[in-house]
């Protein structure tokens, strides 16, 4: 019985979310979610791996890495668990792109990757940015900033129908799991 009112929940959200968002925003929110692709958070990170082995920094090096076991766990749960993806009636993605990654399909949706991989990143930034000096002010705006980014990249998931809502929050929830494991490792060293 939960299940089906899980799926029954998930499609409704879908639905009400198309809904009412204009579809003149296909446009404006396929090439946003480009910014949560395989390549573009692998490369993000892999920057911020690199620039934390040139100082120096080996725990921090490690900690950027991570991204790799967290979207090697995301790719499991889209093998093993049954949670078929949305429909393709309610796909509105318009992007025609040579990434990779688009031609990379697996059975099922559940976790969302994009969700996964960006949430790891704004967690280790959030982290970052909450036990920084900077003046209060400047702090919650930085934070704000994350918040928001982390939002409408969940909201495109849903709107373009690549994920469902329950896939979003799943891979939400393993991003920030392994962003604050990668944000002890950066912490480590540092006294608080």
């Amino acid at each position: 019985m939960a299940k089906e009112e899980l799926q029954q929940f998930d499609f409704d959200t879908t639905v009400k979310i198309q809904d009412h968002i204009s579809r003149k925003y296909d446009g404006v929110f396929s090439y946003f979610s480009l910014l949560g692709s395989v390549e573009v958070t692998f490369g993000i990170c892999l920057v911020l791996s690199f620039l934390s082995l040139i100082r120096g920094k080996w725990l921090a090096t490690l900690a950027w890495l991570l991204v790799i076991p967290a979207s090697a766990g995301e790719v499991f749960g889209k093998l093993v668990l049954f949670h078929p993806s949305p429909p393709v009636f309610l796909h509105r993605s318009i992007l025609p792109t040579s990434l990779p990654s688009f031609y990379v399909h697996t059975d099922f949706s559940y976790p969302s990757g994009h969700m996964t991989r960006t949430i790891f990143i704004m967690t280790v930034f959030f982290c970052i940015i909450f036990l920084s000096g900077e003046n209060l002010l400047t702090k919650w705006m930085k934070l704000g900033i994350i918040l928001l980014f982390a939002f409408l990249m969940a909201l495109t998931r849903v709107y373009l129908g690549e994920h469902w809502f329950s896939d979003v929050v799943g891979g939400a929830l393993l991003g920030m799991g392994v962003g604050f494991l990668s944000s002890m490792l950066i912490f480590s060293r540092r006294k608080l």
